[in-house]
């Protein structure tokens, strides 16, 4: 069963009462009767459950992209408050859409960021989503509710992805939901829209982006929607598009001067990546080899790129090796690419980036190339040097960690882990990497240890629990160790605790 389920659900559980006078007003944030903490813990609660989905697309490059575009977007917003925090994240689905869940989430498919004709058409969805936040849209609606929402909404998200085999079980519980409020929640979400619309489109121009992006996207979109009814795009129906609003857009922007914005390398690479994930592996090989022989592209290195994972996940090896050093030579003989060549070590192409984010990218693709073609060396080597130059790009990280595991270097593993975790806190795989070399080195204590801090990040409090008590099953006599699991057990269930009084 697909996240879209889950989405339309929440918006359903979401009924607006139909009396005006009863709705706060939309400018006056003062009204809502829902404290940002509530709000968070309810986001949390639902991430909890799209995480667990097969559809999460856990990819630190993505993941990072999207979070550099929508922290440039928020940088550049009057209406973001000190407190309010924010996470974007990517869903592996063809289809187009984008959605704001409570506490500052926003999800993304790879349809809605391949269907962008540009980064501001990208932008603009997401400056979108950034307002309907930041303007505390879902938490007016989720005050209506008078505080039935924790138990409604959560236990609907359960239900929903554990019915993920029986969609049409799924389909049946938001069509009987849906059938006595849709009017109303129709009228109210036209208002949310439209002052989304206005205060995105802000967002999006102070930010640098060109804003005729709001208008082409969501036009195109309309159009896809009015001649395709049955296939018409996932966003029209979670986020109506009127010829009202358009035509209000198009006022808006009709005045504002020409701005030319060249879309970012990085943007554009990992469009090229989320091309070459979708639909069968084989299927994705040919239809980038057919746009590099017929010359269907704007960017050949970009291409390219997009080919090679495409080659990667289709398990040919030795293509993508072949391609990988066509790659290289197109850099090196075109500096326009955004990307320049510095200078040439003996068999070794030698590359210094314009860009940060692309030249860590195309770096990680080039080891994971290597290590395909059980060049050992190579690859490692490949990994050393990238990691000089970009210390903090996760997929680096995480690519050098498990091609240490994967040769059998497990302390060297394990202590390259361990230093990355004390700069960074957050990061479930480094957790996950951590926990398979102590699985590796017989040290069951530390393995569900680490395995208890990913469901601590994922903030699943009860895994967490057993985790530790697991460990504490398998003391290793450390003291120390031993202390710090106890310890770790006492704040978990603390929050355990905490969650369940929120609950009842």
């Amino acid at each position: 069963m697909k996240l879209m389920f889950l989405i339309i659900a929440l918006s359903i559980l979401l009924p607006v009462n139909t009396h005006a006078h009863e709705l706060p007003d939309l400018g006056d944030v003062s009204q809502v009767t829902i404290t940002p903490h509530q709000e968070r813990q309810l986001g949390l609660r639902i991430m909890r459950q799209i995480r667990a989905d097969p559809s999460y697309l856990d990819d630190s490059e993505i993941a990072g992209y999207l979070s550099n575009l929508g922290h440039r977007l928020i940088a550049n917003s009057e209406e973001t408050s000190a407190g309010q925090s924010f996470e974007f994240f990517a869903i592996q689905d063809p289809s187009i859409n984008a959605f704001a869940l409570p506490g500052g989430f926003m999800g993304f498919n790879s349809g809605l960021i391949i269907a962008a004709q540009s980064e501001s058409e990208l932008a603009a969805v997401m400056s979108h989503e950034i307002a309907h936040v930041t303007q505390k849209h879902l938490a007016r609606m989720i005050a209506t509710q008078k505080y039935d929402w924790v138990k409604s909404i959560a236990a609907l998200a359960v239900a929903i992805v554990a019915a993920r085999s029986n969609a049409q079980a799924s389909s049946a519980i938001l069509v009987a939901s849906q059938a006595s409020i849709i009017q109303s929640k129709l009228d109210f979400t036209r208002k949310h829209e439209k002052e989304a619309d206005r205060i995105g489109l802000n967002i999006l121009l102070d930010a640098g982006f060109d804003p005729q992006g709001m208008p082409a996207f969501f036009e195109r979109l309309q159009r896809a929607g009015r001649f395709h009814e049955t296939g018409a795009p996932s966003y029209l129906r979670t986020h109506p598009i009127t010829y009202e609003r358009i035509a209000d857009i198009q006022n808006r922007t009709r005045e504002m001067p020409y701005r030319q914005v060249l879309d970012s390398i990085d943007f554009l690479l990992v469009r090229a990546k989320l091309r070459a994930m979708q639909g069968k592996p084989q299927d994705a090989v040919t239809q980038f080899k057919i746009r590099l022989d017929e010359k269907r592209y704007a960017n050949e290195v970009v291409e390219r790129y997009g080919y090679i994972h495409a080659l990667l996940r289709a398990k040919k090896a030795k293509l993508a090796k072949n391609e990988l050093a066509h790659l290289y030579q197109l850099i090196h003989k075109d500096p326009t690419s955004a990307i320049l060549t510095d200078h040439t070590l003996g068999n070794t192409i030698r590359v210094e980036y314009k860009n940060v984010i692309a030249g860590a990218m195309i770096e990680t693709l080039s080891a994971s190339v290597k290590l395909a073609n059980q060049q050992m060396t190579e690859a490692f080597t490949t990994y050393k040097n990238a990691l000089k130059i970009y210390p903090q790009h996760r997929a680096l990280i995480h690519g050098y960690a498990q091609a240490l595991i994967q040769n059998k270097q497990t302390d060297a593993a394990l202590e390259f882990i361990n230093k990355q975790l004390q700069l960074i806190h957050n990061d479930v795989q480094l957790f996950n990497l951590q926990a398979q070399c102590y699985a590796l080195l017989g040290d069951k204590m530390l393995q569900h240890r680490a395995l208890a801090e990913t469901y601590m990040l994922k903030n699943h409090y009860s895994g967490a629990i057993d985790q530790l008590q697991t460990a504490l099953l398998h003391s290793n006599g450390n003291f120390y160790q031993l202390s710090s699991v106890e310890a770790r057990l006492k704040q978990v269930k603390a929050l355990k605790e905490e969650e369940d009084k929120e609950e009842k």
